[in-house]
């Protein structure tokens, strides 16, 4: 990884690891595949820390500048897949940069 998260001062050291980890899904998405059902779990806890959609859409815009991963696209593939099922993103679905 050679970019850096988009991350607020304003968040705990819990917040800032639960953000992280919701980034790593996205990138577990695209490279190798996660349950949906993770996936969503985590996606829930970015949103109790993240709630306002401006924050998230402005937050996810940095993201993928950084790293051309779309978080948009997982959260899509994840909602409508079987919570048990794997899904895997494409990279025809990757941002190019």
């Amino acid at each position: 990884m050679e970019y850096s998260y988009p991350l607020s001062l304003d968040w705990s050291t819990q917040e800032i690891v639960d953000v992280v980890a919701f980034f790593e899904a996205v990138e577990a998405a695209y490279e190798k595949g996660i349950i949906a059902g993770d996936f969503l779990r985590v996606y829930r806890r970015f949103k109790e820390i993240v709630p306002s959609q401006a924050e998230e859409k402005t937050i996810c815009r940095d993201y993928e500048e950084a790293s051309s991963y779309v978080p948009y696209h997982v959260v899509k593939a994840a909602k409508e897949a079987d919570p048990a099922k794997k899904i895997r993103v494409e990279v025809a679905q990757k941002r190019r940069k």
